[in-house]
């Protein structure tokens, strides 16, 4: 069993929201009773809706964002608890790629000097020719070539725009990589071409992903576990097998049902369990369980108790008070 790298425990984010000049401002909550592990070597995919908590989780992590809540313990050691210049130190070992490519690269500074850039901060010891020669071997593991060192962003596209950002991350040498939807902004091919090269420095260099997406065929690709969010709390964890092939949750249900199927026979066959009506706001979220609004399988008990997300079949995780009633009712609808 791989060492634990990283463990969350009880995590929570709130946002102060204005909404008035002399209103008291009102509490958006971001991240809720978050509690998961992260083993040394493994991918795991957050996947959710658009304002599900997902970049926050990320940010949260890596302490780009405080969290009010709970501990982030990276081998052992509470993250949130360590001043700045010790957290400065844990730096290198913690890295993040950004969603959108060019915007996250300054466009007054050349590729070899935004590669550079993390180790002038946090590994000043190196002189230039060090530093040169690291960016130069980067660059080449992530597939640019050399001669591109002295361009600038705008001289790239997309896809190659991503590939700096990775090199920037992997410059330091990093154990985890935050990877905050990479690919949501590339082309499909290109996409494919960021997701092969991820999986690549994965096995090579012996790193831990976090990959982020509110594409479920996307996580699927690169994930060995996958963690599902709504509304700022986990609805299911378990292996990419298990959710894609049986999963528990009627949220998880409805978003594999929203990923393509290139066979329209197939696609014709199977169950839908479609979301209904928008996600609630999380300054007012729902009593008990938050999906109930949308899920077509709730009963008045999910609007008096707040599902506990209970550990089912050795790790796997589920938080939904009838997905046991479900699967019968469902075995139940099927045809003789």
């Amino acid at each position: 069993m791989p060492a634990d790298l990283l463990e969350i425990r009880d995590l929570k984010k709130t946002f102060s929201i204005a909404h008035g000049l002399f209103a008291r401002p009102l509490t958006l909550t971001a991240l809720e009773d978050i509690n998961f592990t992260i083993h040394q070597g493994e991918t795991l995919g957050i996947v959710g809706e658009s304002g599900c908590g997902k970049s926050t989780l990320g940010r949260c992590i890596l302490q780009l964002l405080a969290p009010d809540e709970g501990q982030v313990l990276w081998l052992g050691q509470d993250l949130t608890r360590l001043p700045a210049e010790e957290m400065r130190k844990r730096r290198q070992d913690l890295q993040i790629i950004f969603q959108d490519p060019l915007a996250s690269l300054n466009p007054r500074m050349t590729v070899g000097e935004i590669i550079a850039d993390p180790l002038r901060t946090l590994r000043p010891e190196l002189d230039k020719t060090e530093r040169r020669a690291r960016v130069l071997k980067t660059m080449e593991s992530v597939g640019l070539l050399p001669e591109m060192i002295n361009r600038y962003p705008h001289e790239f596209s997309g896809g190659q725009a991503q590939r700096i950002g990775i090199a920037r991350a992997l410059i330091t040498e990093p154990k985890l990589i935050v990877c905050d939807e990479p690919v949501s902004a590339l082309d499909v091919s290109i996409q494919a071409q960021i997701l092969n090269l991820l999986a690549e420095l994965k096995d090579e260099l012996g790193l831990t992903l976090i990959f982020i997406s509110h594409n479920l065929s996307v996580v699927r690709h690169v994930s060995d576990r996958i963690l599902v969010l709504y509304l700022g709390r986990i609805v299911e964890l378990a292996t990419g097998d298990e959710i894609y092939e049986d999963p528990r949750h009627p949220y998880t249900r409805a978003l594999l049902t929203a990923v393509p199927i290139p066979d329209p026979k197939l696609a014709r066959q199977r169950n839908i369990d479609a979301l209904d009506g928008e996600i609630p706001s999380p300054i007012n979220p729902p009593s008990g369980c938050t999906f109930r609004t949308r899920c077509r399988h709730a009963r008045d008990i999910c609007a008096q108790q707040r599902p506990p997300l209970e550990t089912i079949e050795d790790n796997r995780l589920v938080a939904c008070l009838r997905w046991q009633e479900i699967e019968v009712e469902e075995q139940a609808n099927q045809p003789a």
